[in-house]
């Protein structure tokens, strides 16, 4: 089967429609409940992408397989080209969504592949679990299908003494029976975002949160499901889409992945899609022993730097609008959000310049550029954010909707909006977007999400800390300190 097209994918989760629950209310069509079709449609847009003729080769590749065309986000990179090539692919769908949308399916796409190709490493578990990876990826590449994933337990309380397993209230996801069909597991994990739009569900050990030495083997494990298996549910927040016209909401009412809680009422796992069982010691090191965490970093540094390019035409715009260009201030901002682009943009182009090849035969992009460029993110955005609300001022609060453009007082409104750059109609659109980008429920939502779903910036900095090569650097200055 080849890439899908945006139709196929609706047609997908009509057909096989997952157990969400939105606002205390069973959804029973996530493509036409209002708080997440306009997100469907969008991913659905993406698909599209895949067969439009200008860009089809940069979206797509031949299967190894079945000789198809498949999304090029799957494809095992061999060179520097393939990871170039992939790169640009993934930068065509972060666009889409102003980089806005950081679930998108390629996240998962490359992670998946990057276990798939270490398969050894879960047969050392046990032999079919390599067997198992390997065939799911094929699964997933010549079907096309969007996966969404949930890592982290939830937590009862974060207090220093407080164990991050709570046997007692079954509230970590955990094994609770094996069985000749599979493996039952009971709990809940958070967050799954892309949730409720997506195919599958991938459940694998966190880097950042990893299990405690001494972790009961029934909270070992790596499999994934579709999301339609019977006890799994899906509870979303509140939408951040709220039915506005894509002049007052510009956002919100594209680009809603949403997030869930996954709950999981003893779900069966078969066997064939069990890739990791009952070692504690290998869950904890799979991202980084299979470079997942190197790949999937791939995808996301690609999407920041989209993102940083966004919020720098963004911030300009007001600033080209209002007229403010020539302030020193003004001009120190905009400055910084350049010196965020660029950081990361190099960062990016390091990881590709500096990859190598590695033990399981896949061009691995240099992971400390692209370590270094997610933990900076978590402070870089919200600065962003909090320059667009300093750029803006009061701009981003007297803001008419597009009904008061057309309302009693249009005239007032066109008389006294306006600037010497822009028409009152041209400066309100803009100052939507901005508000929607920095300030609304969606735009906060997305400062949240950037502060914390590349990982705590603390763990980030402590696995940082342990991994990179320090004693080069550190021999030396012990060199200069012997001389005489």
């Amino acid at each position: 089967m080849p890439a899908r097209t945006g139709e196929e994918y609706i047609a997908g989760l009509r057909e096989l429609a997952p157990e969400v629950y939105i606002g205390g209310e069973r959804v029973k069509d996530v493509t036409a409940h209002p708080a997440l079709s306009n997100g469907v449609r969008t991913m659905a847009k993406l698909y599209d992408m895949q067969h439009y003729s200008a860009i089809r080769d940069e979206m797509t590749y031949i299967s190894p397989t079945t000789g198809d065309r498949v999304g090029r986000s799957f494809i095992t990179p061999r060179t520097v080209q393939d990871l170039e090539q992939r790169h640009v692919m993934m930068s065509r769908w972060a666009k889409a969504s102003c980089g806005t949308m950081g679930r998108t399916p390629d996240f998962l796409n490359v992670s998946m592949m990057s276990m798939a190709a270490a398969g050894d490493y879960f047969g050392e578990n046990r032999p079919e679990f390599k067997r198992n990876i390997q065939r799911y990826y094929e699964h997933i590449r010549e079907h096309d299908l969007v996966l969404t994933h949930t890592l982290v337990n939830l937590q009862r309380s974060r207090s220093p003494l407080a164990t991050p397993l709570e046997d007692q209230t079954e509230v970590a996801l955990s094994l609770t029976k094996e069985t000749d069909a599979g493996i039952i597991v009971h709990g809940a994990r958070v967050l799954a975002t892309l949730g409720p739009l997506s195919d599958e569900i991938a459940v694998y050990p966190a880097r950042s949160h990893r299990l405690p030495g001494g972790a009961p083997e029934r909270y070992s494990f790596a499999f994934a499901i579709p999301c339609n298996t019977p006890g799994l549910k899906f509870l979303c927040r509140e939408s951040f889409d709220l039915g506005r016209s894509h002049f007052d909401h510009p956002l919100g009412s594209r680009f809603e992945e949403m997030d869930a809680i996954v709950f999981f009422d003893n779900v069966l796992v078969p066997w064939e899609r069990v890739f990791l069982l009952g070692d504690a010691e290998r869950c904890n090191n799979m991202a980084m022993m299979t470079n997942q965490y190197t790949h999937s970093g791939h995808q996301v540094v690609t999407k920041n730097v989209v993102k940083c390019e966004f919020i720098l035409g963004l911030a300009s715009l007001m600033v080209h609008t209002l007229g403010s260009g020539q302030l020193p201030h003004v001009q120190q901002m905009i400055a910084e959000v350049i010196e965020n682009l660029e950081i990361t943009k190099a960062c990016l182009r390091a990881a590709e310049v500096d990859a190598e090849v590695d033990q399981w035969g896949v061009m691995r992009p240099s992971p400390f550029p692209l370590m270094v460029a997610r933990n900076l993110f978590i402070r870089m955005y919200p600065r962003m954010a909090e320059i667009l609300h300093l750029l803006g001022s009061s701009s981003l609060m007297a803001l008419p909707t597009k009904a008061d453009l057309n309302g009693p007082l249009a005239p007032e409104i066109e008389r006294y909006l306006e600037t010497d750059t822009a028409s009152a109609e041209e400066r309100v659109r803009l100052f939507r977007l901005a508000w929607d980008m920095c300030c609304s429920s969606f735009g906060s939502r997305q400062v949240l999400y950037e502060r914390f779903f590349q990982g705590d910036s603390t763990r980030n900095a402590v696995i940082l800390y342990n991994l990179y090569d320090k004693e080069q650097a550190t021999d030396w200055v012990r060199e200069f300190l012997e001389q005489e």
